[in-house]
């Protein structure tokens, strides 16, 4: 049984470790599916949706395991791929069309979730400044409203904003930076957790919960995920910010307060296969969501395996997990 594993295009030569990723995914993910009887055949997807669409059209391979996380850089069009897999009637893997439009829109996730009373940071983008009832001065962290993989983020990233021009200002100075959209959030001082989310039988299996923590970080230095953190081995931050699944007996409540979010964002944004959620949780101990990660990276040395180890499940039980909660190929 063929199945065709897409990713992102990747030049070898002068792309940076959060681009060459995807090839490590695909590696595995295919050793993985050899290892359940699929004879799997990586592609890679590039604006050529023609070509694309000739390629699958002639494999016609019995499902897509989709790992696509940009198109030739582009965050925001991950999307485009699953619509021609819709197009196309070929089942394919992970979150659908419209939720990997919607979470990956950071700002219209962020409504998404304030509509169903799931906090998230405050936050202000250059088109609602205009809409905005008030502004709330203090701290913000600039983000990249289409990129992932802590694209663009910093210290700098992390500002004090007194009026709403000082916020705009660094929005599109960020902006002209990335060459991509920009939003603002409420900095929100705290705990930052990842919960990962795994279909089963039953519905959502919330993986056992991670903290990252931000060992030796001298006084003043933010305490961010930023693209050091996870991509530069060598850096400070990388060497510094570690996955932990151990807590202390004080902490069940929140933990049980997350894993229920968890699973209410899976059902909020219909997602399938494997999702991850990510959490600041303030001094107050109130959790604040800032980001669902539909189809997160699935390294076997990323935040989801590593949580799924926890659980006691193998990577291809893992990969068998995602396949049977396809689209198209669920028994009925």
């Amino acid at each position: 049984m063929q199945v065709a594993v897409l990713h992102d295009v990747v030049s070898r030569e002068d792309a940076g470790p959060d681009q060459t990723d995807v090839l490590v995914q695909a590696e595995s993910v295919s050793a993985a599916l050899r290892e359940l009887g699929y004879d799997p055949i990586t592609i890679s997807a590039s604006l050529d949706f023609s070509a694309l669409t000739r390629t699958l059209k002639d494999l016609r391979p019995s499902f897509i395991f989709n790992l696509v996380e940009s198109v030739e850089g582009h965050g925001r069009l991950i999307y485009l791929p699953p619509a021609i897999f819709d197009c196309l009637r070929i089942p394919y893997t992970g979150a659908g069309t419209d939720a990997i439009y919607l979470t990956t829109n950071k700002p219209a996730a962020k409504k998404a979730l304030a509509g169903c009373s799931i906090k998230t940071p405050h936050y202000y983008s250059e088109k609602t400044f205009e809409r905005a009832p008030g502004f709330l001065p203090g701290l913000y962290i600039v983000k990249a409203v289409w990129e992932h993989a802590s694209i663009g983020l910093d210290e700098e990233s992390v500002i004090t904003a007194e009026d709403p021009s000082d916020l705009l200002a660094r929005i599109r100075e960020m902006e002209a930076r990335l060459g991509t959209d920009c939003f603002a959030e409420s900095y929100v001082e705290g705990r930052e957790f990842n919960l990962s989310v795994l279909a089963g039988e039953k519905g959502p299996q919330v993986l056992p919960p991670a903290e990252i923590r931000f060992e030796s970080y001298p006084e003043g230095m933010r305490r961010i995920v930023g693209y050091r953190a996870k991509w530069l081995e060598n850096s400070f931050e990388y060497l510094h910010t570690n996955r932990s699944f151990d807590f202390p007996a004080p902490d069940d409540a929140l933990l049980q307060s997350l894993a229920e979010i968890a699973a209410r964002c899976w059902n909020l944004f219909d997602l399938r296969g494997y999702a991850r959620v990510d959490f600041r949780v303030d001094a107050e101990g109130i959790p604040w969501v800032l980001e669902v990660n539909a189809n997160p990276c699935l390294s076997p040395d990323a935040g989801f395996a590593a949580a799924a180890k926890r659980a006691g499940l193998s990577f291809t039980g893992v990969v068998e997990r995602i396949i049977q909660d396809t689209e198209g190929l669920k028994k009925s």
